[in-house]
């Protein structure tokens, strides 16, 4: 045979194929999918048999010819319904299972978002404070004091007076407060610190001439304050209704008792001359409201002033008192208005006044 004539042979046989192709693919939907590469499909008419011979709910096999692999069955329970109480229970809202329990053995049905049986959440202390009308009035009237003396004083004492100057006055005042320290430290039952406020004033009064200096601090001697109120506190009087003063400014009951006690030995209270006792108070006075402009912007901010100061003031106070204690945390990890320290005192009990004729000792 010729190489034209084996030519045409196979361009024939091509073209025989091609029209069996299509011959067989007659049948067959243009927009159909093809079939999985290595297995048969079957057609539309297969599967519509299928259907109609088997029953619901029932299994069924097809066999995948042709394809090397055995035949799936296909399942109803594998895909199972979702019906309402599912949905129900996807949402969170109890069951019908859960609702006739509760019909049956009287109990209410899980509440997903409130469930009694969970412990109470925390609560924060509350203050102790029966007397809040009268002590809001008692608190604006010291706002008024404040603002119209005792700022106004603090303000031209800072701007007269040199800081170095000042800071031998804080030193002087508080050195005059240590043996009355000393003392309520060791109705506390602490004589470690009662002996280191003793050693402070010792130190002060010699080496820093009077107080004026501070070499008390640099020879690691801390500089803690224990009063009479603290005292009563230690021996069993923990709580107490809150009260403000007029001119003294926060106190509790249990803390006005421990103004009585400790005034008793104030030193500048010991102090016969009328002019130089006076004066010594009112320069106190001034220095300790010195140290309370660090809190003003805080107060200036604050939506309820009264609250501001009386909630610091008492959280304040029951560290002092019963925080010593229990403490188990440094005192450099506690808010400024916790810390023992001089940035936010109070009126001290050195200025109280005396009653004419009254005995000073």
């Amino acid at each position: 045979m010729t190489r034209h004539a084996v030519f045409r042979a196979t361009i024939a046989a091509s073209l025989a194929l091609m029209l069996g192709a299509c011959a067989s693919q007659s049948g067959v939907r243009d927009d159909a999918p093809p079939p999985p590469v290595g297995s048969t499909a079957p057609t539309a008419a297969a599967t519509q048999d299928i259907g109609a011979q088997v029953p619901s709910g029932e299994a069924v096999s097809v066999p995948m010819p042709d394809s090397g692999l055995s035949s799936t069955t296909i399942d109803d329970d594998a895909f199972p319904a979702i019906d309402a109480t599912d949905a129900q229970a996807s949402a969170g809202a109890p069951t019908q299972a859960e609702l006739d329990y509760a019909a049956l053995y009287g109990e209410p049905p899980y509440d997903p978002v409130y469930d009694a049986t969970l412990p109470a959440p925390a609560q924060l202390p509350s203050s102790f404070d029966p007397w809040e009308k009268l002590n809001r009035r008692v608190h604006a009237f010291n706002n008024v004091v404040d603002r119209a003396i005792a700022t106004p004083l603090a303000k031209a004492y800072v701007k007269v007076v040199p800081r170095p100057l000042r800071l031998g006055v804080s030193n002087f005042f508080h050195n005059l407060g240590q043996p009355v320290s000393a003392l309520n430290a060791l109705l506390q039952g602490k004589p470690k610190q009662a002996a280191q406020s003793l050693g402070r004033f010792a130190l002060n009064s010699t080496v820093g001439i009077g107080g004026i200096f501070d070499p008390a601090s640099d020879a690691k001697l801390p500089n803690k304050s224990e009063d009479f109120g603290q005292t009563l506190g230690v021996w069993g009087w923990k709580t107490s209704r809150y009260v403000e003063l007029p001119l003294f400014g926060p106190r509790t009951v249990r803390d006005s008792f421990g103004l009585v006690g400790d005034g008793q030995l104030s030193p500048i209270r010991q102090v016969e001359d009328d002019k130089t006792r006076v004066f010594l108070q009112g320069l106190q006075l001034v220095d300790v409201r010195t140290q309370l402009f660090a809190v003003d912007s805080m107060r200036a901010g604050a939506v309820d002033d009264y609250s501001l100061v009386r909630d610091a003031w008492l959280q304040r106070r029951n560290y002092q008192i019963f925080g010593d204690r229990e403490r188990k945390v440094d005192d450099s990890e506690l808010p400024d208005y916790l810390r023992e320290d001089s940035a936010n005192p109070t009126v001290p009990v050195d200025v109280m006044p005396i009653i004419p004729g009254a005995p000073t000792n």
